[in-house]
Order: C-alpha cells, then sequence, then structure tokens
C-alpha cells in the first residue's frame, strides 16, 4: 500500500509556522516513504473559508517546497457526507438532540457539583415521540451526535472503553471513551463539524498516515471509533508537538503571529524556515539544512518532544545567515538580478558579500556602497581626517587587482605609522560608511581606483 499522508487546513487565514510544522511533517514522512502527499482544504465552514486563504497557504507551501500530489476541497464533497451519515443513521448510530446550549451549560454544570465528569449523559435518546414532536413544533432543529461505543447494552450504562494505538510520535496512546461526550458531527443547520468530513475523506483518498499536532489526540480516540463504524480500518496516527511564540503564547491563522507570509516579507529563506519549523522540539541539532533532501535525512517523527516548544524569531535570523553564508552563486543569481546586480562583477561581489548578510536583499546595500559609496556620509575627528587625506595621497597605480589593498596599507603604515585599528578602521569607514563588514581585500578591487578616489574625505 502507498504511504498517503494529508494536509488539510481551514483556509480561514495565513498560515503560521506552526501549521507549517505539520505540512513539512506529512511532506517529509511521504518523501522518506516514495508516498504521496494531499493537499486537503477543510473549506466546510462557507461563511468564514476563503479561496484567497487557500490560494495563498498552496503559494507558501510551494515556496517551502511542498508540492501536493492532488488537491481536494470538502466543500465539493458534502454530497459524500451525506451518504455517511444516512449509512450511521441506519446503524443507529447517529440520534438527533434538541437542547439549547444554555441547557447543555446548566447539566453540566449539575454534573460537576456531583462529582460527575461534565459528559453529555445521553439524555436525547430517552426522548418520547411525542417530546420531540413539541421540539419541531417549538422550531427547534436538532443537532446530532455520534453514539460512541462505550457501552454493553444499555447506552445510559457507560464503562470504560479504552481505544488504543501506537502513535509514530508518542508511542502508545490510549483514550477512555467513556471519559468523552458522543461528539456532534452535523449542526442545527445542517453542517459539518471537522470530525466526519476529515474521516470519511481519509477512507476515500485512501490516507494511511494522519500526522498532527498533539491538540488533536484525544479526538483520535472519537476518530478511531468513527472509522470502524463506517466499516474502515483507521490509518497510522502521529501527534507531534506544538510550537508556541517565544513568550509562550499559542498560534493562531487569524492573528497572523509568524505567518509563513510575514516571515518571508522580512526577508528570512525558505530552507531557514523549513529546518526550525521541523527540527525544534526534536533530539536532533537545529541548525540550517542547505536542501529538502538533506532535511529529510535529519527528519524522524520518533524523535518528537512530548511538551510544547517555544519558536523564537531570532534563531530563524540565525539560520538564516548560515543558510546565505554558504549559498553558491548560482543558487541566487537569478535573485540578484532583480536586485539590480547583474553585471560582470555579480559572482565575485556575492562571494565577497555574502558572509556578512543577514538577508539577501542586504546585497543590494552593498551593490551600493560598492558603486556609489557609503549611503550616509560618515563624520570624522581631525586626526583621523588628516590620517586619510595623507592616506588617499599613497593610493596606487592601476590596475587593481587582489593585492592592492596589502599594497596601499603597506604605503600608509610606512608613511603615517599607524597601524593595527587605527590604520584599517578609518579606512574601512571612509570607503564603506561601516564598522564592519566584507574583507576590504575583497572588495576594493570592486570599487576601483576610480571609485576609491571619489571617497576621498
Amino acid at each position: 500500500m502507498t504511504v498517503t499522508v494529508r494536509f488539510a487546513p481551514s483556509p480561514t487565514g495565513r498560515i503560521h509556522i506552526g501549521n507549517t510544522r505539520t505540512a513539512l511533517f506529512n511532506w517529509l514522512f511521504a518523501q522518506k516513504n516514495s508516498g504521496r502527499f494531499i493537499q486537503r482544504f477543510d473549506d466546510t465552514d462557507l461563511e468564514r473559508s476563503r479561496k484567497e486563504y487557500a490560494d495563498s497557504i498552496l503559494y507558501d507551501l510551494h515556496w517551502l517546497g511542498v508540492f501536493p500530489d492532488s488537491i481536494e476541497y470538502q466543500s465539493k464533497r458534502f454530497d459524500v457526507y451525506d451518504q455517511a451519515v444516512e449509512k450511521l443513521k441506519a446503524a443507529g448510530l447517529l440520534y438527533p438532540c434538541y437542547e439549547t446550549a444554555e441547557e447543555l451549560d446548566l447539566r453540566r454544570k449539575i454534573r460537576r457539583t456531583r462529582g460527575l465528569p461534565p459528559v453529555y449523559g445521553r439524555e436525547a435518546l430517552a426522548l418520547t415521540q411525542e417530546e420531540i414532536a413539541q421540539f419541531e413544533a417549538d422550531g427547534r432543529k436538532p443537532h446530532w451526535r455520534f453514539l460512541l461505543p462505550n457501552f454493553v447494552s444499555d447506552p445510559s450504562e457507560t464503562q470504560r472503553t479504552e481505544v488504543q494505538w501506537n502513535d509514530l510520535v508518542r508511542g502508545e496512546e490510549t483514550v477512555d471513551l467513556a471519559s468523552l461526550s458522543d461528539p456532534v458531527l452535523v449542526r442545527e443547520d445542517g453542517t459539518y463539524l471537522y470530525t466526519l468530513p476529515s474521516v470519511v475523506d481519509d477512507i476515500d483518498m485512501g490516507v494511511t498516515h494522519v500526522i498532527r499536532g498533539d491538540d488533536h489526540v484525544t479526538n483520535t480516540g472519537v476518530q478511531i471509533a468513527l472509522f470502524r463504524a463506517l466499516g474502515a480500518e483507521p490509518p497510522v496516527f502521529g501527534h507531534h508537538n506544538l510550537l508556541t511564540t517565544s513568550s509562550g503564547e499559542g498560534l493562531s491563522k487569524r492573528s497572523g503571529a509568524l505567518s509563513v507570509e510575514s516571515l518571508r516579507e522580512s526577508g528570512v529563506e525558505p530552507m531557514a524556515i523549513a529546518s526550525l519549523a521541523v527540527l525544534i522540539g526534536t533530539s536532533e541539532n537545529v541548525q540550517a539544512m542547505a536542501s529538502m533532501t538533506e532535511l529529510a535525512a535529519h527528519f524522524n517523527p520518533a524523535s518528537t518532544s512530548k511538551s510544547a516548544s517555544k519558536f523564537d524569531p531570532d534563531e530563524l535570523f540565525v539560520l538564516n545567515r548560515t543558510l546565505l553564508h554558504h549559498m553558491a552563486f548560482e543558487d541566487v543569481r537569478d535573485r540578484l538580478q532583480l536586485l539590480g546586480i547583474a553585471d560582470e562583477r555579480a559572482e565575485t561581489f556575492w562571494n565577497t558579500v555574502r558572509g556578512n548578510l543577514d538577508k539577501l536583499s542586504d546585497a543590494r546595500d552593498w551593490w551600493r556602497i560598492v558603486n556609489e559609496g557609503p549611503l550616509e556620509k560618515p563624520h570624522f575627528e581631525p586626526e583621523d581626517l588628516e590620517f586619510l587625506r595623507q592616506a588617499f595621497d599613497l593610493l596606487p597605480e592601476a590596475p587593481w587587482d587582489e593585492g592592492v589593498w596589502k599594497k596601499w596599507t603597506a604605503a600608509v603604515r610606512k608613511d603615517t605609522g599607524r597601524k593595527g585599528k587605527e590604520l584599517f578602521a578609518p579606512l574601512r569607514l571612509v570607503l564603506t560608511g561601516r564598522a564592519s563588514g566584507p574583507e576590504l581585500a575583497e572588495l576594493l578591487p570592486l570599487i576601483g581606483l576610480e571609485g576609491t578616489s571619489a571617497r576621498r574625505p
């Protein structure tokens, strides 16, 4: 059987780094097992789901290097879910309930005062036809609950019923169905909650492994029961730990916190995001991986911690710098051209400045410095100003090659008596406007004799 996984977000906002973690776990698992990756949109909530969000999710995934084998939309499959509903009703496993939200809340409070778990007591199963008719006459519409298999013969007498599975990430897991309420699968207005469409789609699409956040662990017990009620064997489940902000707050598509879009716009490389999203909170060292192939070699779901991990953007930029510092010119040629860096010096320029970049767009500033001089005119004390004018009188003649910096500084040292920082710091500042940067021995030939002469203070 072909390994088949799916990433099934609701298109109600931009995906954040936590959603990305789930997508990448599934993608890498499929890659390592020569499997299929399904992009499925949980868009049954027609009011909140937006096509532009679905499109942006696909764009973000493609940018990260994740390419689905197929794309599915749950909003196009309501007829399939309707058939599953009728099957469950016919089997007596889906029953109508007429309680209002206020009535349910009151019942939960009463159960708590009696020391009982606040689960639904299946009161709707005891309704008479007359009571149902009265509710209908009052204009009440039922929501429909799935009858969990946690009893022997009388649904009002539940007993401990363990559902067990060997989790890809967490190992042996157990959920007691008697500790749960019968889940609502269909709302009063006939729309579907998450559970039914998800299970039906996993069956129809041949999903073999469901990898998702550990906030779904309890749901898994219910879903395994629903798989079996629909006559299917459950897939293998894996639940990875969740990511939070650096302050410990949860992530949300609607808040936009740490969205892939915002990280991309801030200049972060896709492999920096992928590396941190996958490796954080695992036994692997967090390091910048140059490709998905390399990341897949370090990916092991079982190495993931069971506790939540904090996602620190500062760590992301450390990885970003590492990637840029080792990136070959061939990998950035087209992107540099878009920044206006395109003449015969481009490759030498890239190899010279890449070790000083936080993000690739910073190369544009260094290109301006090379061609036009400092972005802001530096200020010098009188003694440094006198030194620099003396130094510029000693500029070597053309041609300027890789040895010109050594030749120039040797002459300046001999003539002025300055050495070390006293010599190099003012020269760097007058040439670049910055106190640090690429090696001047490599930068000076790019600036050229004419460009250097023009920077005379």
